[in-house]
């Protein structure tokens, strides 16, 4: 597994099973076979998708009587807003940017007389 927190959190997120269970455990804690119903997978396949998110810090295993459930610890995705967002600021001031375009375009279109 890499070696930096957010690389750890993005190899964990690369997988579309373990982001399923993510998204599951947004609801509440669950159990390994809890976590396993919705998938064509074993119970032993679901424990190795928690361990990759136990060692992201994405999942946490509680106690709770017999059961062992797995909640959501959702702080490592912080990490990853914010390096999104360097991203989403570019986006944004290139949009911005391509808009002041068109609107230019379309101030020289009316002032060639080619407005439609």
């Amino acid at each position: 597994m890499a070696s930096d927190p957010l690389s750890t959190t993005f190899a964990a997120l690369a997988d579309p099973t373990r982001r399923a269970i993510l998204a599951r455990l947004v609801l509440g804690s669950a159990t390994v076979k809890e976590l396993a119903a919705p998938f064509e997978i074993s119970g032993p396949a679901v424990s190795k998708h928690l361990r990759v998110l136990e060692r992201a810090g994405l999942v946490s295993r509680g106690r709770d009587a017999q059961r062992r459930p797995r909640r959501l610890r959702a702080a490592p995705l912080k990490d990853v807003v914010e390096w999104a967002e360097e991203y989403r600021r570019f986006w944004d001031e290139s949009y911005a940017r391509l808009d002041a375009y068109l609107d230019l375009m379309k101030e020289r279109e009316k002032e060639n007389g080619n407005d439609r």
